[in-house]
């Protein structure tokens, strides 16, 4: 996958999390959850995107360090929607599913920038 095609997977990731939380019902939970949830599905797009623009390799890896959080606080609060029943179904799988390739990308992108460093 190249540089695109992951900017565009993690603004699609943001958009889909933002249509997700849309019909939330409309409480403490549901709010609190939805704002967290976005935030952090937010932050994985924005942070990738300013990782390609990193001024060195340390403000690469600190960028992408960011993103790989972010992605995976996204699947924490995904999960915790699917177990408190606040949205259940395919679409809260496939992005529980997203959140998990997305954090598996920047782990792989970390170690292997972290690898290059060292060269």
């Amino acid at each position: 996958m190249n540089r695109k095609e992951l900017q565009s997977r993690t603004k699609k990731f943001h958009v889909d999390i933002i249509k997700l939380c849309d019909d939330f019902p409309r409480n403490a939970a549901g709010f609190e959850t939805a704002k967290q949830l976005i935030r952090s599905a937010g932050s994985v797009g924005a942070n990738y995107r300013a990782s390609v623009r990193a001024k060195s390799n340390a403000d690469f890896i600190y960028k992408i360090e960011i993103a790989l959080e972010e992605a995976d606080e996204s699947h924490y609060w995904l999960e915790v929607i699917k177990e408190a029943e606040i949205k259940t179904g395919f679409e809260i799988d496939r992005l529980i599913n997203e959140a998990n390739e997305l954090t598996a990308i920047f782990a792989a992108t970390d170690k292997t920038a972290k690898a290059n460093k060292r060269k």
